[in-house]
């Protein structure tokens, strides 16, 4: 069995290769002013997490989910991605004072064989159909085989968590 691990926010996953770039998607950040989007822990938006092959292309210009170059159903793992549990939001205080973040727990695929070099969190609640939030670039291809495959968020810090808004 083989079991992979992508940690989210290394400086190994910041490389911008291939055709996937990490990013806050654009319209995501113009939803957010149009008050599209609601990260509540309870009561708030479902949001997704959809992996996808080094032949997506997926940067700050995704508006929304597509299958298109997706991994193949395996496993746990199906089309769409799997749901994530939203941990919940904070403003920071001290040296990240005024930064807004939000957690999601860790998502794993069981039993699956997959290849992935990046991912997309969208949202299935919005206003836009499976509105994009961010897309994650793993900087390198992560593989399981029959095995499990998981997505680690940062730490919930101000510094670190996957979504972040300050200034």
């Amino acid at each position: 069995m083989n079991t992979n691990q992508v940690f989210l926010g290394s400086e190994e996953n910041k490389r911008y290769i291939m055709a996937i770039t990490q990013a806050i998607a654009n319209a995501f950040k113009k939803q957010l002013l149009e008050a599209d989007h609601n990260f509540k822990q309870s009561g708030g938006d479902k949001f997704k997490l959809a992996l996808y092959t080094s032949s997506a292309s997926l940067n700050s210009t995704t508006t929304a989910y597509a299958s298109g170059n997706e991994v193949s159903n395996t496993g746990t793992y199906s089309a769409g991605g799997g749901a994530l549990v939203n941990n919940g939001t904070s403003i920071g205080t001290g040296t990240g004072k005024g930064v807004a973040i939000v957690d999601f727990a860790d998502l794993s695929f069981t039993s699956a064989t997959i290849t992935a070099r990046g991912a997309l969190i969208y949202n299935t609640s919005s206003a836009t159909t499976n509105a994009a939030v961010a897309v994650l670039d793993f900087g390198a291809d992560k593989t399981s085989t029959s095995g499990t495959f998981t997505v680690v968020f940062p730490a919930f810090t101000t510094s670190a968590a996957i979504l972040r808004i300050s200034g």
